[in-house]
């Protein structure tokens, strides 16, 4: 049976909000970010993109482009709130969803043909009931797989309705630039253009085995070849497991220090634990990431001989992660700590039993109390600053 795959994508969607729920943000160049001077823009309105403003642009940026913009910190509660409505509205339209992010997923629609008439009345059925219910405005690509679906949502926004079939590949998604493929990123992308790949299509028609070559990469020429050919066996999953938990700082000013740089990833991993131990979680892979001044960005990693949900475990391996990192007296702009390679839950809860119990017995008081009174009423004590130091 051939598949029919929808993806929506709000519109703007932080802006959008409140545009929708302020007067006088509407019509206007609204930016949504961090307001710090190392902030980044997380989304700009369609008058504030008129100005070069789009998301994860450092926000100096976008000040210096958008003079007149409006600039404001959003309000993640709000936003996750209509997201919850969102698909709880688009549940009434398939049974199967996947949500990508806060804005945007798929829906699986196959099998569904003789009931919702043709894609594009049931793609505009769908962006009319967000609307009616929200106020806000998505754009909505309509294909036989999950890469030309959401390639079909970005052509015409904003308010699109896109419907790519496949016999609609060569004329509509070959001419357009290879960085459309879902994936290719900018340092993927500029290899690519070296080698003249420049459109979808020069990608559909190469040779395999000269972009293996010329990539480096076997797995991702044949993965960019099979996309650019509008193939994509990928099927719409309603849920995903955690594939990683962690935290990420970004500094007001660049630490130099590594006594304070220590201090951070203890308060990190102390967040990280937290979360593990929430989401009932053991992760054997202990991730480091550093943003240096200029910008540079460095990660680090160890697998742990066994799993852990433990602050104090998480701490001792970033610290020694972030100590294997020469930065030659560069300063920090970020630093991040992460968990990955969580097991099965039966197998890792053996270790809940089989470890220290006063550990466990330790964590469990410290995240009654996190619980009751919030993350910050217990804390390590370098983490709690002197008197004499300023805050």
């Amino acid at each position: 049976m051939a598949r029919l795959i929808l993806h929506f994508d709000m519109d703007a969607f932080f802006a959008s909000v409140e545009q929708r729920d302020n007067e006088a943000y509407r019509g206007k160049p609204l930016i949504v970010g961090g307001l710090s001077p190392r902030g980044v823009v997380s989304t700009a309105s369609y008058e504030a993109r008129k100005y070069g403003v789009h998301s994860a642009m450092p926000m100096s940026t976008a000040k210096r482009l958008c003079k007149n913009g409006i600039f404001i910190a959003g309000n993640h509660k709000k936003y996750r709130s209509v997201s919850n409505e969102i698909f709880t509205l688009l549940s009434r339209f398939s049974p199967v969803i996947e949500p990508l992010s806060i804005d945007e997923g798929f829906l699986d629609l196959t099998g569904m043909e003789s009931i919702i008439g043709t894609p594009i009345d049931y793609g505009m059925k769908i962006k009319r009931a967000i609307c009616d219910a929200t106020g806000l405005v998505a754009s909505v690509g309509i294909a036989p797989n999950k890469f030309l679906a959401k390639l079909a949502s970005d052509l015409e926004k904003p308010n699109g309705l896109t419907v790519i079939t496949e016999g609609d590949i060569e004329r509509v998604v070959w001419p357009l630039p290879v960085t459309r493929i879902w994936g290719v990123g900018k340092k993927t992308g500029e290899k690519l253009r070296l080698f003249n790949y420049r459109t979808i299509g020069d990608i559909a028609k190469s040779d395999y085995e000269s972009l293996s070559r010329e990539l480096g990469s076997p797995r991702l020429a044949r993965h960019l070849i099979e996309l650019a050919n509008g193939r994509d066996e990928r099927p719409v999953e309603p849920t995903h497991d955690a594939q990683s938990i962690g935290r990420e700082r970004t500094f007001g000013e660049d630490i130099k220090d590594d006594i304070e740089a220590e201090r951070e990833l203890l308060s990190l991993a102390e967040e990280v634990g937290y979360r593990l131990r929430k989401e009932g979680e053991w992760a054997k892979t202990i991730s480091v990431k550093i943003r240096l001044a200029d910008f540079s960005t460095h990660t680090r990693q160890k697998t742990l001989p066994e799993p852990t949900q433990y602050d104090e475990d998480i701490y001792a391996s970033a610290r020694e992660l972030f100590h294997s990192f020469s930065r030659h007296g560069r300063g920090i702009r970020l630093l991040g700590v992460s968990t990955s390679g969580f097991g099965d839950a039966a197998e890792m809860s053996l270790f809940d039993t089989e470890r220290d119990g006063k550990k466990k017995n330790l964590y469990d008081a410290i995240d009654t109390l996190k619980k009751r009174f919030g993350e910050n009423i217990v804390t390590k004590a370098p983490l709690v600053k002197n008197n004499n130091e300023t805050e």
